[in-house]
């Protein structure tokens, strides 16, 4: 994606999944009611509304924290090779309950706040792989864990969708009905 000063900031979000996270470490923007920002503002009216921030240097980290954000990603086929090794690393799935309940890939753990701490009291240097349902919301959780000392954490590309159309069809594929 070319990001202009006059992209709104609903396509950022909608293309670049670690937008609202770069922002927030950055600029403190987009995290919380007074510091957020709507859909169809631009950019520069973000930038010019929060001080005169030089919108090519927000671009520039917007597309860093993209770059950092890919070598993130494993592809379907990177996870189950590894999950053949032995040990297999910890495949952590960081939906709801009940997507988890629903649907999952087999030999994932749900992860709960108690499974997360002891994740981060064992071995900072244990393979662990995020997926969520589409891939997106697993990088915030990935920058958590990396933020707390899990140098090997990483994220299912696609999520739990991408894993049923590349690697096991028997699990039944659904979308997310926001309402």
């Amino acid at each position: 994606m070319t990001i202009t000063p006059e992209t709104t900031m609903g396509q950022i979000m909608d293309e670049l999944p670690g937008a609202r996270r770069a922002l927030f470490a950055r600029y403190h923007l987009g995290g919380c009611q007074s510091c957020g920002f709507s859909p169809n503002e631009t950019l520069a009216g973000l930038c010019e509304r929060n001080g005169g921030i030089d919108p090519a240097e927000m671009i520039a980290h917007l597309q860093a924290a993209y770059e950092h954000d890919l070598a993130l990603l494993l592809t379907p086929q990177e996870v189950a090779a590894r999950l053949q090794k032995s040990p297999p690393p910890v495949l952590l799935d960081c939906r709801t309950r009940e997507e988890h309940e629903a649907v999952a890939i087999p030999g994932s753990q749900f992860l709960t706040q108690e499974y997360q701490q002891q994740l981060f009291a064992a071995n900072p240097d244990q393979e662990i792989i995020l997926y969520d349902h589409s891939g997106k919301h697993a990088l915030d959780t990935c920058a958590w864990f990396l933020g707390h000392g899990m140098k090997n954490t990483r994220v299912l590309r696609g999520g739990i969708d991408a894993w049923s159309r590349e690697i096991d069809s028997s699990l039944p594929r659904y979308q997310l009905e926001i309402s």
